[in-house]
Formats: C-alpha cells, sequence, structure tokens
C-alpha cells in the first residue's frame, strides 16, 4: 500500500512537472491563445469577485470578534487593526482567495477539460495540429497567474474592512484608530510578498486542474472524479506550498 502511494505521488509529480515545464515553454514562445486567455481571466477574476467579497468580509468581521476580547484583557486594543492586516496580507488574504478559486474555478477546469477528453474534443485538436497543452492549458495558466493576486489584493482589503466595520459596530475601536495602527505599524513589504504567494497558488490550482482534466479515463463517470481530486490536490498542495513560502519570504514583525 505504501508503496503504491508513493508511486502514485511520484508519478502525479511528475507529470504535473511535465505539464508546467510544456506549458511554460509555449508561453515563452509566445504561442499563447489571447482570446481565451481573456476569457479565461474574466471567468477566474471578475466571476469570483462577489464570492471572495462576502467570505472575505465576513472572515475579517470573525477574526476581528475573537481578537477583540483578548487585546482588550492585556490592553492591546490600539494595536488591533495592525495585528489584523498583518493576518490578512501576509496569509488569510492569499490563501482564502486560492481555496476560494480552486474550489470554484479549479472544479470548472477540471470538469471542462475531462469532458473534452471524454468527448474525444481533446484528440480532435491533436487532429487539427494544435496542442491541447498550448490551447487549453496555457490560457489557464496565465490567466490564474495573473488574477489570483488580484484576487489576493481584493480579499485582503476586504477583509482588514470586514474587521474594521466588527470593531466600529462593538464599539472596540473606532476607524480612524483602526486605520492609523495598520499605516504606523505594517510593513509595506509584506504586500507585495502575499501577491507572490497568490501567484504561486494560481499556478498550482491551474496545472493540477488541467492535468486531471487531461489524464481523465474515458468514461462519464471519471469526469467527477477528476473534478474531486483536481480539487483535493490543489488545496494539499496549496497548504504545503503556503508553509515553505511563508517561512522562506517572512520573518516575525517586531511590536
Amino acid at each position: 500500500m505504501a508503496g503504491e502511494w508513493i508511486i502514485n505521488f511520484l508519478a502525479f509529480f511528475g507529470a504535473t512537472g511535465s505539464l508546467h515545464a510544456e506549458a511554460t515553454g509555449y508561453i515563452l514562445r509566445g504561442a499563447v491563445e489571447y482570446r481565451q486567455l481573456v476569457l479565461q481571466m474574466a471567468q477566474i477574476g471578475a466571476n469570483s469577485v462577489p464570492i471572495v467579497v462576502i467570505t472575505m468580509l465576513a472572515t475579517g468581521a470573525v477574526i476581528a470578534l475573537h481578537l477583540a476580547p483578548q487585546a482588550e484583557r492585556i490592553q492591546g486594543l490600539s494595536l488591533l487593526g495592525w495585528i489584523l492586516a498583518e493576518m490578512m496580507v501576509r496569509e488569510l488574504g492569499p490563501a482564502m482567495a486560492s481555496i476560494v478559486v480552486a474550489a470554484r474555478i479549479g472544479s470548472a477546469m477540471a470538469a471542462e477539460i475531462g469532458t473534452m477528453k471524454v468527448t474525444e474534443q481533446v484528440d480532435a485538436l491533436r487532429a487539427l495540429a494544435t496542442s491541447p497543452v498550448s490551447f487549453l492549458v496555457v490560457p489557464r495558466l496565465l490567466a490564474a497567474f495573473l488574477m489570483l493576486p488580484a484576487l489576493a489584493l481584493l480579499a485582503d482589503f476586504m477583509g482588514i474592512l470586514g474587521g474594521m466595520i466588527y470593531c466600529a459596530y462593538a464599539g472596540k475601536v473606532m476607524p480612524g484608530a483602526f486605520v492609523t495602527s495598520i499605516q504606523l505599524r505594517l510593513p509595506l513589504y509584506v504586500v507585495p510578498l502575499g501577491l507572490v504567494k497568490a501567484a504561486v497558488f494560481g499556478v498550482i490550482i491551474a496545472i493540477v486542474s488541467c492535468h486531471e482534466g487531461l489524464a481523465c479515463r474515458m468514461a462519464s463517470e471519471e469526469v467527477g472524479r477528476a473534478t474531486t481530486r483536481a480539487v483535493v490536490r490543489s488545496l494539499l498542495l496549496i497548504y504545503v506550498v503556503d508553509l515553505f513560502l511563508s517561512a522562506a519570504l517572512f520573518q516575525p514583525t517586531p511590536l
């Protein structure tokens, strides 16, 4: 059992690594379907905005709800805005935006490409001398790489806004003091570093989802299984890679 798991694990990383390398080669050569790229950017970016806004507003408010009593107990309410902003920019904004995209868009990518594989549309592309990687994978990879940082930035803002709204409503910290603590203590460099994490997560989601779609077996029930694998494996990789990126990019911030 363990040996089979290790073999499957290595085969998965070999296949996704090969797919990433091939797609990157097409990008470097400028072989990009720009119409498909724009469509995928709209699908990943614009169509994900409402769910990111709602999710992060609620997340920021919930975190502030739990942090405020603890901060009040140690007389640290003046730091609440900064603490919440650090959490959002470093971790929760990029991670939550990526989780939303993996669940919503990653599953759609795997299902769409898997359906094309089952209905032999992928073979038809090859028969027309069109690379499935160039036509299907490259636009999705580029779109995810470009749009995930934008969604993460929106998630950062909405999470901080949700926390500020709760603090003002609960009478814990007024908006002016909340914003001032962020301006005084939040290092500017952490914002682009958080966006770097989001871009990496976007690549993971696109490559894993496209791989699962292209690797789908020729049976209708396999599309659902490929979709499930795409979401689960994307989320697992995001969690693991997030740990290493956080350790590599960020240093503890002194009070």
